[in-house]
């Protein structure tokens, strides 16, 4: 009778100790420290998706780094602006880096530029600080089939950049000057975030393109690697010991951003669009 007890004693002390291990166990790996990974994938044609994705991990205590993977040859201005802006803002409460993919140039580096570390693949390419705007001008096939257009207006200029005509040399100095003025505030966002002086970055903001080994020359990228190498010295960076947990947002389909009243990227890069942007234009044969 006393083995039997004995014995009921010690599977029970057992089963204790393998229940304590495994709620210990699971503390442990509900309270692990995280690394969140934000994608900008395609042009950047809006920018609340992200920059409501960094505010949340911001926000998420458990979330000590943040790697922006960037896959982007840019975009609109006002959307690279207002990334940017939010990378700033995340970098006083988090670690952030980026990983550069394929391409991260004009728009997609200008986001990149305040991160705390810039990682890029050898091959990446980046750079391609400037501005561009295309206009279409369709006056010479109008002509072919007899179309004509009337242009009623309250200004000189209040049809700029219209697509039915040519640029006049006048409106062409109105479109360069902002052109200029907007390239001169990457131009500024790039030397204040690398410390760069803002003379040496102005050398090479003539949309010139760089591999990642070579960014890393003129100082655009701080090393070369890969994402998972971004990860871990985004945890080190933060701190974390041992393997940090990677939480990323679900992608959505193209359905689901219409329901949102979203423009799909596959619908609105086939859609004429006269903008200023930080593009770098990739024309395949």
């Amino acid at each position: 009778m006393k083995v039997n007890k004995v014995l009921l004693f010690s599977l029970l002390f057992i089963l204790g100790l393998i229940l304590i291990s495994l709620i210990y166990t699971a503390i442990n790996l509900g309270a692990r420290e995280k690394v969140a990974l934000v994608r900008v994938e395609g042009p950047i044609i809006e920018a609340k998706s992200v920059v409501d994705e960094i505010k949340g991990y911001v926000k998420d205590s458990s979330v000590r780094a943040i790697v922006l993977r960037v896959d982007s040859p840019g975009g609109g201005v006002v959307p690279s602006q207002e990334i940017y802006e939010e990378v700033q803002k995340a970098k006083t409460a988090k670690k952030i880096v980026v990983s550069m993919g394929s391409v991260a140039a004009s728009g997609g580096y200008y986001i990149s530029a305040p991160a705390d570390r810039i990682i890029a693949n050898p091959g990446t390419i980046t750079g391609s600080i400037g501005v561009i705007m295309v206009i279409p001008n369709l006056k010479g096939l109008l002509d072919k089939v007899g179309i004509k257009t009337e242009v009623v207006k309250s200004g000189r200029h209040k049809d700029l950049a219209s697509v039915f005509r040519g640029i006049g040399q006048e409106e062409r100095e109105i479109i360069q000057g902002v052109m200029d003025d907007v390239h001169e505030q990457f131009i500024a966002a790039v030397s204040e975030c690398r410390k760069i002086p803002i003379e040496k970055i102005r050398m090479i903001a003539d949309g010139r393109i760089f591999s990642g080994r070579q960014a890393i020359n003129v100082g655009l990228v701080d090393e070369v690697g890969d994402l998972e190498y971004a990860i871990k010295s985004a945890a080190k960076l933060a701190g974390i010991e041992g393997e940090p947990e990677v939480v990323s947002k679900a992608e959505k389909g193209a359905l689901s951003r219409l329901l949102e009243g979203k423009m799909p990227e596959e619908i609105s890069r086939v859609l004429p669009d006269i903008s200023l942007k930080y593009m770098y234009y990739m024309y395949m044969p």
